[in-house]
């Protein structure tokens, strides 16, 4: 009795709960499904190109999450506030990319660990960081040395309290794939309703445009080599060089503020829509710059803005920028190819003198063209217009007879005449290239002083372009870009300008150019191909070896206007002292 008792009382209590699991079961697969049913129709918003989904799909994505943001990679817990999201081997150096802000002041160790296998231990070493610097708003990069044979190139960071022998390596990291240099995509920025993506390994022929319906794009929530998340499949737009534009998924592109971290890759299909390679190894995470846009909307556009890439120039930067700010300039955007001489401080002490000077970190070596496609998407929304010149270049507008010497926001005013023209988008100047003209070490007034001695043959030209009316491939060779279809570019006379390049220094400051050529398709010095390039130095060879009479090179006219205009218009009266002189540049 009492049992049939029991039994009646363990029914009226478990009988709830059976229902409730059944219509909670019932209820889940049901909205699974029509979930599944909306992503596949026509009417979804997010149902661009082709959409992919990958069969493991995280629970707690909402189909239009309000940010986007990547599931952080494997890690040693003990490294919480040093976590890194992305390593690439470079070909002198492994760059880090950390996603927290590291002070540039504290030291920093890179922990190696052997390769890791299972049946034996894994030995452990740390050595000193090279550099810090800053990357993107919130995020930092770490420059570590290579590592030593038998080493895995998946290299953990420590603050100098933490490193020490005896750290772990997790087999979640052990098994992290770091791409090389030669295959990676490796930048991405938001550009309205596409990503425009820049791409080491696709080999694009130079100095052409590519077929684009060759290539898609793939955007997804973590590292595509997981098998995990969704993935975004679009076509790209245009392919030129290294920089492949895709349309962005349709619900970010009516969500710009989505893009925000997302990751993307590229890949090669055939005309069947079949991947002929696997993506692409990815570090690059779409940004915008549409905050920027944003404050730029609320002011007029600058007439002229400057934009160079350098590495190791701090001591040339001075004098570059207080000079062309005479001439007009008035925002400079400056991309730091891994520089270490103290760079940083010298554009701090030019924007305390409201010179408006913004450095961006560009690691990528060999990558100028793609660094001036980056630079001009950035600058687009603040300028009207945009010079594409080096450090050891300098604009000049000769005095000749019946003309005065022109002054003050000269080369803006050139440029002025130009910023509603119906046909020109893009300015060009000849060049003259200056040699040591007689000295042996480094001129104290400034190069523009110093070298007056050039060849009588003007090399080259430089160019400044209006970036809204720049082709969508974003196109260029360095000196100059291509334009949208209908403008053309203006040759500005010899008579009326001319840029003085100081490109054959005294033989210390032009060794460190020598082992250095940041273009993409220019050859190194040091390898014997195209001897009879403007891009190399005549009769130097391919060994950093001073010649004899390398002082008296290059030297068949003596040029001194530039010499005569810097001294009359900068130098102080009471000192004689010119600008550079006086400041610590």
């Amino acid at each position: 009795m009492m049992d049939s008792e029991q039994r009646r009382k363990r029914k009226r209590i478990n009988k709830p709960y059976a229902n409730f699991f059944s219509v909670k079961s019932l209820t889940v697969c049901l909205s699974f499904f029509f979930l599944l049913l909306f992503i596949s129709s026509d009417r979804s918003p997010i149902r661009t190109g082709s959409f992919r989904p990958v069969l493991s799909v995280p629970t707690s994505l909402s189909l239009l999450p309000t940010r986007l943001a990547l599931v952080r990679d494997s890690f040693d817990t003990r490294s919480l506030s040093l976590m890194v999201e992305d390593r690439v081997l470079l070909p002198d150096h492994l760059l880090l990319i950390v996603s927290s802000k590291l002070r540039n002041n504290e030291n920093f160790y890179c922990v190696y660990y052997s390769s890791f296998n299972s049946l034996s231990s894994v030995n452990v070493f740390v050595k000193p960081a090279l550099s810090v610097d800053e990357y993107r708003e919130d995020k930092s990069i770490v420059r570590c040395q290579l590592p030593p044979m038998n080493f895995s190139a998946v290299v953990d960071l420590r603050r100098t309290w933490e490193a020490k022998e005896g750290d772990g390596l997790s087999r979640g990291n052990a098994a992290v794939a770091v791409p090389s240099w030669d295959r990676v995509v490796y930048e991405a920025i938001l550009d309205f309703n596409t990503a425009v993506v820049f791409v080491k390994g696709l080999n694009l022929r130079p100095h052409r445009e590519s077929d684009p319906t060759q290539f898609r794009c793939r955007f997804g929530l973590t590292n595509f080599d997981k098998n995990e998340g969704f993935v975004f499949t679009t076509k790209a737009t245009a392919a030129a060089q290294e920089v492949i534009r895709c349309l962005m998924p349709r619900s970010v592109r009516r969500n710009p503020e989505k893009a925000q971290g997302i990751r993307v890759t590229v890949s090669r299909v055939d005309a069947g829509e079949d991947a002929i390679d696997g993506p692409l190894p990815s570090v690059a995470k779409v940004y915008s710059t549409n905050l920027q846009r944003q404050r730029s909307y609320s002011r007029k556009k600058y007439e002229l803005c400057a934009c160079t890439m350098l590495w190791n120039q701090a001591s040339f930067l001075g004098e570059w920028i207080v000079y062309h700010a005479w001439l007009g300039v008035e925002r400079w955007f400056i991309y730091d190819n891994n520089s270490d001489d103290g760079i940083q401080e010298v554009i701090d002490e030019l924007n305390l003198q409201n010179y408006n000077v913004s450095r961006y970190a560009w690691p990528w070596t060999k990558a100028q063209e793609a660094g001036f496609s980056h630079c001009a998407l950035r600058a687009r929304s603040e300028c009207k217009w945009l010079g594409f010149f080096d450090v050891d270049e300098f604009f000049y507008f000769p005095r000749h007879r019946g003309q005065d010497m022109q002054g003050q926001n000269s080369l803006r005013t050139l440029v002025a005449n130009y910023t509603n023209s119906p046909i020109y988008a893009e300015i060009r100047t000849i060049c003259h290239s200056f040699g040591p003209s007689g000295l042996t070490s480094a001129p104290s007034q400034g190069v523009t002083v110093g070298y007056t001695c050039r060849l009588q043959a003007p090399e080259r030209h430089k160019s400044i372009v209006r970036p809204e009316l720049l082709d969508v491939t974003l196109l260029n060779v360095v000196h100059h870009f291509r334009l949208q279809r209908g403008y053309r570019y203006l040759n500005v006379p010899e008579s009326t300008a001319v840029v003085n390049h100081y490109k054959y220094q005294v033989w210390d400051t032009f060794k460190a150019k020598f082992f250095r050529r940041v273009s993409t398709y220019v050859t190194n010095w040091q390898e014997d191909q195209n001897k009879g390039s403007k891009d190399r130095a005549p009769g130097l060879g391919t060994v950093a070896i001073e010649p004899p009479d390398w002082r008296l090179r290059f030297c068949e006219v003596w040029d001194t206007g530039l010499k005569d205009f810097v001294l009359a218009n900068f130098a102080d009266t009471a000192t004689g002292l010119l600008p550079w002189e006086r400041s610590p540049f």
